[in-house]
């Protein structure tokens, strides 16, 4: 549940310069005077609820913190925050995307990178991670960073780990999402990978044939996870995919990380790993073998239609 102790104002100033915006820019996309606007964010003046939507939708403020502003301002929350299983058409919509994306990998997040949900592909990354990586909730970037996860895998740890940090920065400076600020530190904590030893194992050094000739997408087009797999070596970049118009707190929050093959080596793997059943069970949080469940395994448990837009490379 959303609490504050701050006043409206505070909150209004604090988004406001978040996103580096003046009183004045700010106070004629939403419709009303810069002195307004300056009583409000001093107290001076308290928003009405219509107000409030108004600053939260220029500000692009998330739905959790926009509760925040309607019980500071004194009325009562407008988002509701269902479990991720209440979800109906928009769960049923997020499955969809992850059993539509076999044979290749998908998986769904909440804001703090915990797993709600993921397809039997994906049991490719997560079927064997273990130890601290792998305690409760189970989080994808811990498990993917951490000395006991899938660090030791990943053959361009120092690019892939160079760019989670990035993401996770980007992620915090525009939801100030609870918990994201000490998920970095820890990540930021994880030992630094050895970035000459990294460029000895490149594939394709010293190579000039083009992408298309050696079926291999080069650094300067996208950086992909090269993973090391008991399947052999996979080559991954991927997508991201948000709901377009959610009005529910859990909805707001939920990425679906989707991965594709970034060279034709990996594609052939992936086709090859489900038309023979090497996946086996769907992967649950923490890597235990969940029951079969059309391709679907659920981590834990807000709501309109299943709109939804794609974005590339950046989950928030």
């Amino acid at each position: 549940m959303t609490t504050t102790t701050e006043p409206v104002g505070v909150l209004v100033r604090r988004w406001r310069e978040r996103r580096r915006r003046s009183q004045l820019d700010v106070s004629l996309a939403a419709e009303l005077s810069t002195r307004h606007l300056s009583c409000i964010e001093t107290g001076r003046a308290n928003p009405s609820r219509d107000m409030i939507r108004r600053l939260c939708d220029e500000l692009d403020v998330p739905l959790r913190e926009r509760n925040a502003f309607y019980l500071a301002a004194g009325f009562a929350p407008v988002h509701p925050e269902r479990a991720f299983a209440d979800l109906g058409a928009a769960r049923a919509a997020v499955e969809a995307v992850l059993t539509g994306h076999e044979p290749n990998p998908a998986l769904a997040v909440n804001v703090r990178w915990e797993l709600l949900a993921a397809n039997r592909a994906m049991g490719v990354f997560l079927g064997d991670v273990g130890g601290e990586s792998s305690q409760q909730p189970f989080n994808v970037l811990k498990a993917t960073l951490h000395p006991d996860g899938l660090a030791g895998r990943i053959r361009n740890l120092a690019q892939w780990r160079a760019h989670v940090l990035r993401r996770v920065r980007r992620q915090l400076d525009r939801t100030s999402a609870s918990g994201l600020a000490e998920l970095l530190a820890e990540l930021e904590s994880y030992p630094v990978p050895d970035k000459d030893a990294e460029e000895s194992r490149k594939p394709g050094g010293g190579d000039t044939r083009t992408c298309t000739e050696t079926g291999v997408v080069p650094d300067d087009l996208v950086a992909p996870l090269r993973l090391s797999t008991e399947h052999g070596e996979l080559a991954l970049l991927y997508t991201t995919t948000v709901f377009g118009s959610p009005r529910d707190v859990t909805l707001d929050e939920i990425a679906i990380e989707t991965f594709f093959p970034a060279d034709a080596p990996t594609a052939a793997l992936l086709r090859g790993a489900v038309v023979g059943d090497s996946f086996g069970t769907p992967t649950t949080a923490g890597g235990r073998r969940g029951p079969r469940d059309g391709g679907i395994a659920e981590r834990q448990g807000s709501a309109e239609g299943p709109n939804h837009h794609h974005s590339f490379g950046n989950a928030f």
